[in-house]
């Protein structure tokens, strides 16, 4: 397998194999967000960082995959994996050739940091069609899953995308039962 290195800055490397197989490396570290880096006003008159990122619909769909694996500050390498596989199969993804995608993460990185994952998740939400929406709500759903039984926060985050997202509860209650059956233990009687 295939050994990667990621340099965080002030937080620690992470060496070992890399569930990406991109040169873009699996964080295993908090990720230091910046919210409070500009003064543009929010809706509610609250200061929202300014966004550097220029996004069309798949940069959307990736930024709300990586704002949810990431949601506490933190990537791991379950949510490494797990962000992969929603993405490496799904048009138009699977063509990206690896330099794309290596770029593409390092973009959302990049902006994940500087806004945080609620404020990436809300300019994300902009640019999807409401298929996108659902969908993206599904893979976030996915995502959180991959390591364990949703958390309250986790499901408050859900809550919140679904918000975000303009999705109905009886939209995304369906797709949380199936994540339920999706995850659930095989030695559960």
């Amino acid at each position: 397998m295939e050994q990667s290195q990621i340099s965080l800055g002030a937080y620690r490397t992470f060496h070992g194999p890399s569930p990406f197989q991109y040169p873009f490396q699996t964080m295993v570290s908090t990720l230091p967000f910046n919210p409070g880096s500009s003064s543009d006003a929010s809706p509610t008159g609250a200061a929202q960082p300014a966004s550097n990122l220029n996004m069309d619909s798949a940069t959307a769909f990736a930024a709300i995959a990586l704002a949810a694996v990431s949601w506490d500050g933190v990537l791991t390498m379950a949510g490494s994996r797990a962000l992969r596989h929603s993405l490496d199969y799904r048009k138009p993804y699977q063509h990206y050739g690896q330099k794309a995608m290596v770029s593409l993460m390092d973009s959302l990185l990049a902006e994940l940091r500087q806004v945080g994952p609620q404020h990436l998740m809300v300019e994300a939400a902009e640019q999807l069609n409401p298929r996108q929406r659902a969908t993206a709500y599904a893979v976030a759903a996915e995502i959180m899953r991959s390591d364990g039984p949703l958390q309250d926060d986790e499901r408050n985050i859900l809550t919140n995308l679904a918000t975000t997202l303009e999705l109905h509860e009886a939209d995304t209650a369906p797709v949380l039962a199936a994540m339920d059956v999706l995850h659930a233990d095989v030695l559960d009687g």
